[in-house]
């Protein structure tokens, strides 16, 4: 038992295959930099505690710069009967300075240390990704501002519905990625809290400084509970959950751009760079960056679904269920960076058909709501005059007109209120100007929306 951390009071080998289902050093060992960095500011401070010597921790710390090194170089000889990566530290350091490697772990238990490790590793993961998401919201609003004044239809049911600006529709993405970045702060704040001292429950014996652990970790507060700090993965709950979030808004945003590259839409092209074709069928040029986002959405649901399983029924304090957050997090944080950068760049590569998108505003009755609203500002109730546009848009449909097409005896025939005025409200361009709200489509609006989008992330 002699290369187990535990096996003080274990008279026999563990079989084989315990030893392989049990290792997490295969997934886990991308943690060596939060392990690694853990460490030597945990040296540092049994130094400055007295508890070792300041040239004791000399040898130390220079003993994992080494090891950090040889990882980095790809020199590390990872071993899979040492089960994970604080084991492989700790015996590296024995290997070389002797019996001194193992006083890094005075006061310290691998409970409290993999809390540290899977913090920071959150941490780092959170502030790179909420810079990403800024890198996508700036290329939201780089194509919002290249087609400003690109009319489309919005829809609701996917059915054509009023005339709005593209930009407008864009900036609506901006605005969830922006809770986004939001909800990822908060959990930066509720994670950046220091574990050390709980050791594996209880605390530790040995005159531990936390709040020197936290400040040279750059951490903002250190946990109150030891038993609630060592068997706490709330965080990478909140971290996952936030980042499905995020990838839900991803995959809505791709399966507009999936839609709207369809031929029965036509509005938009990917470019080649972004796309791939059919092994079948040469014409084929498939959107498949969105629908790979898409599906991978649901895999990010799936690592929540599986963390919030694994923990629901687990007493305090450490459980070896436990050792299943690592998996779900990683692929997490694999998936939404890969996702996020690539969306960033696709998206300004997509060119939009802006004849086809000028011919879907003119058709489909989407100025029926500014109709309507046209014989209230005439003195008519709006229930009255939704009716009334109704039974206009019927007639037209047998007609094959659309609402701009009536002369104006036809729509008088509906109700004397509506004079030769109307037209000017049967226009796209005009309905768009309509609506300076704040929050609304119009141009002086979505201009405004843009300039405060901008400033938001310089700030």
């Amino acid at each position: 038992m002699g290369d187990k951390l535990w096996g003080g009071s274990f008279k026999s080998d563990t079989d084989k295959i315990v030893d392989n289902f049990n290792a997490s050093i295969k997934f886990d060992k991308r943690l060596y930099k939060e392990d690694i960095e853990g460490s030597m500011v945990y040296c540092r401070m049994l130094a400055k505690q007295g508890i070792i010597t300041s040239n004791e921790a000399a040898t130390i710390l220079n003993a994992l710069k080494e090891i950090y090194s040889e990882i980095e170089r790809g020199d590390f000889a990872f071993d899979e009967t040492l089960e994970d990566i604080h084991t492989h530290i700790e015996k590296a350091l024995v290997r070389k300075i002797g019996p001194l490697g193992e006083t890094i772990y005075t006061g310290r238990s691998r409970n409290d240390q993999i809390v540290l490790d899977t913090r920071l590793y959150v941490k780092n993961s959170t502030i790179k990704i909420t810079n990403l998401i800024k890198e996508f919201q700036l290329s939201l609003i780089e194509v919002a501002e290249k087609n400003q004044d690109l009319i489309m239809p919005g829809y609701t049911h996917l059915q054509r519905a009023q005339p709005i600006l593209l930009a407008h529709h864009l900036l609506a993405y901006y605005e969830m990625l922006k809770r986004d970045r939001s909800r990822y702060e908060e959990v930066l704040k509720r994670t950046n809290v220091l574990p050390l001292g709980s050791a594996a429950l209880a605390g530790t014996t040995f005159n531990i400084d936390r709040e020197f652990l936290s400040r040279e970790l750059k951490m903002e507060n250190v946990t109150a509970n030891s038993m609630d700090a060592v068997s706490d993965r709330d965080y990478i709950v909140e971290f996952i959950f936030t980042s499905a979030l995020l990838m839900m808004h991803l995959s809505r945003l791709s399966e507009e751009l999936i839609i709207w590259s369809t031929q029965e839409f036509n509005f938009i092209e990917i470019s080649d760079a972004f796309a791939t074709g059919s092994s079948i069928m040469p014409q084929k040029k498939n959107p498949d960056i969105p629908e790979l986002i898409r599906g991978k959405t649901g895999r990010i649901y799936g690592n929540l679904i599986s963390l919030l399983t694994m923990m629901k029924g687990l007493p305090l304090t450490y459980n070896k269920d436990m050792q299943e957050d690592k998996e779900p997090l990683f692929d997490t944080v694999d998936t939404v960076e890969k996702s996020v950068t690539i969306f960033s760049r696709l998206l300004k590569e997509i060119s939009f058909k802006r004849e086809n998108i000028k011919k879907a505003t003119e058709k489909g009755y989407l100025v029926a709501t500014d109709l309507a609203d046209y014989l209230t500002y005439k003195g008519m109730t709006f229930r009255k005059a939704h009716h009334i546009v109704g039974d206009m848009i019927l007639s037209a449909k047998e007609k094959k007109k659309e609402l701009h097409h009536l002369d104006l005896h036809e729509m008088k025939h509906f109700s004397p209120l509506i004079e030769n005025d109307v037209y000017g409200w049967l226009d796209p361009v005009s309905c768009i100007k309509r609506r300076n709200i704040k929050g609304g489509t119009g141009p002086e609006t979505v201009e405004k929306a843009l300039s405060k989008a901008k400033e938001e992330l310089k700030s």
